[in-house]
């Protein structure tokens, strides 16, 4: 499959273009949670089961423009939760904050996840990161790398952060949202470019998609 990755300064994007990259994010996981059956998607969304090919789009296109046309009207899907991303809950980091490890060495890859380099996610939960903010100036690192598999493990998304620092801007949406599929290992890593021997603040914009009722009564 290919892959279009980059990074788009928040300043580059008005407010209704920031709408658009999460909503997108948010189809993105809603179709991929169809896929693992978290929730009951094809029952929630009218014409979802009915998607197919056409000479010009893939199912997959045809499905993500139903929900979009969903969720466009003002819907969610009742039969699961959206939620944003928490670090302790959903990565079991040491912290509940947005923190890596220590930079001690220029060109090294560290988590952004403090205290664990490559979580797992819970069978009954689905993740989607689709943007980043950088809090330490100045900019300690310079490029995020997600990995399944772990911290060796394969790339499915890399992302250069020196971009940000060239608009002289602190957030940015990623070009494509990367989506990590229930009990999967896998890594977010930041390349250091200052060894500061300190901890950055890597804040990634993730949303995770559950059952209904597991964490929100």
């Amino acid at each position: 499959m290919s892959s279009l990755n980059y990074v788009i300064p928040i300043g580059s994007l008005d407010e209704q273009m920031q709408a658009n990259y999460r909503v997108k994010a948010v189809a993105a996981g809603i179709e991929r949670a169809a896929v693992k059956d978290i929730g009951s998607i094809a029952d929630d969304i009218p014409g979802y089961k009915d998607a197919r090919a056409t000479p010009t789009r893939t199912a997959r296109d045809v499905r993500i423009s139903t929900i979009l046309s969903y969720l466009l009207d003002g819907n969610i899907p009742p039969s699961i939760d959206i939620r944003e991303f928490q670090n302790i809950l959903d990565a079991a980091a040491t912290l509940d904050q947005w923190n890596t490890f220590a930079l001690a060495a220029i060109g090294i890859n560290y988590s952004v996840f403090n205290g664990i380099a490559a979580p797992v996610l819970a069978a009954d939960r689905l993740a989607v990161f689709y943007k980043i903010g950088i809090e330490t100036a100045p900019l300690p690192v310079s490029r995020v790398t997600f990995r399944s598999g772990g911290a060796a493990g394969n790339i499915v998304g890399v992302f250069d952060l020196e971009q940000l620092v060239n608009r002289l801007e602190t957030d940015g949406f990623l070009s494509e949202p990367v989506v990590y599929d229930p009990s999967q290992t896998f890594a977010v890593q930041v390349l250091c470019r200052i060894a500061t021997l300190a901890l950055a603040r890597v804040q990634l914009g993730g949303l995770i998609f559950e059952p209904a009722g597991n964490v929100i009564a």
